[in-house]
């Protein structure tokens, strides 16, 4: 990154952090927290949203997810069977918020750039975990076809693993996708979502690897089932102010979640099966909060589907950065390279004891 790009995303980091402390209460406030906080309440449906000029409800504008990046995507044992925080709980994780502030502000005075600036996440709001169903906060079960998969997956987060092809490489490691559910959920950096409506359509655009979701509204057939693409092809509709969208005709070889999203499964090896399919639901509770509910089914990797529940929080200032992940990429090839000349050694020293006996 140059000089002038890293002043212009300080500047701009610096400026979005008082969003991102607002947004830590405006993301608590985009739903109520009941007093039971073992339950979970539906999505409220009341608000009246703005309209397009062709009609349909407006959900046009930046809605970044870093703001609850640091929240666990299952839950924390020590939250037992809550789906949220206690007061206490709350103003521990608002201290670690602080914190993290004062250490963001010291590189600003410093004129130094670190992990402060690298890695823009924070945990706002009071739940306990992104996933909400099933209820205690942990993912189902895989099938046994699934364990397969996983144990012989290849990614370059496997410890230990070999490399020879780009085939023992995930696509993430290539820099072609995060795939998809996953590309919905938050990372450590680059957690830009922006929305824009056509008459027909609507468009998701991710900042991480800058894929875009053309999503027809109204078709009533997907594509032919032999046409896969890494984010799948998805239609959508409305139901009263919600948008919902389905997927199908995902293509495999990404995990449908990330490792690199807090508290997921390790290793990036998660399998997908041409039986994957995700139901989206997108409601806005005020002018700036979206509730978004994604549900995941694949019969052939879990044992029941699962659902997420996210709260966006509109933030027109954030900016988007370029992701040039492919650009100069070496690694691919230092891997294999490295994996190669190690073995290569091993088996050097081991002739060598050999011939020594």
């Amino acid at each position: 990154m140059s000089s002038k790009i890293s002043k212009i995303r300080a500047a701009m980091a610096s400026a979005s952090l008082a969003v991102v402390a607002l947004a830590g209460i405006g993301a608590a406030q985009a739903q109520p927290v009941p007093a039971d906080l073992t339950t979970m309440p539906p999505v409220p449906t009341d608000y009246q949203p703005a309209k397009t000029a062709w009609g349909d409800p407006d959900l046009r504008g930046t809605w970044p997810i870093d703001n609850i990046a640091s929240i666990f995507f299952t839950r924390m044992p020590q939250y037992g069977d809550r789906f949220w925080l206690t007061d206490e709980e709350f103003a521990q994780r608002q201290e670690q918020a602080d914190r993290s502030t004062e250490a963001y502000k010291a590189e600003e005075e410093s004129g130094k750039m670190g992990m402060g600036h690298w890695v823009e996440s924070d945990a706002s709001g009071r739940r306990t975990s992104l996933l909400i169903d099933p209820t205690d906060g942990k993912l189902p079960e895989f099938t046994d076809y699934a364990k397969n998969m996983i144990k012989i997956g290849r990614s370059s987060w496997v410890a230990g693993q070999t490399y020879d092809w780009v085939t023992d490489f995930d696509s993430w490691d290539r820099c072609v996708t995060r795939g998809f559910p996953a590309s919905m959920f938050p990372f450590r950096y680059n957690n830009g979502i922006r929305i824009h409506q056509a008459p027909g359509y609507v468009i998701i655009s991710l900042e991480m690897i800058h894929d875009a979701r053309i999503i027809p509204i109204g078709k009533k057939t997907h594509n032919d089932s032999r046409v896969k693409e890494w984010m799948g092809d998805s239609i959508g509709h409305w139901e009263g102010n919600t948008l919902v969208i389905e997927t199908t005709n995902i293509q495999p070889g990404a995990s449908p979640l990330n490792m690199a999203t807090m508290g997921v499964p390790p290793n990036n090896v998660i399998p997908t099966s041409d039986e994957a399919k995700v139901v989206e639901r997108l409601t806005m509770t005020g002018p700036d909060h979206i509730i978004y509910e994604l549900t995941y089914s694949d019969p052939k990797v879990w044992t029941k589907p699962w659902t997420a529940r996210l709260d966006w929080t509109r933030n027109d200032d954030y900016a988007f950065f370029e992701y040039a992940c492919h650009e100069g990429n070496v690694q691919v090839r230092n891997y294999i390279n490295a994996s190669r000349a190690t073995r290569g050694t091993d088996a050097a020293m081991k002739a060598d004891e050999a011939a020594a006996e």
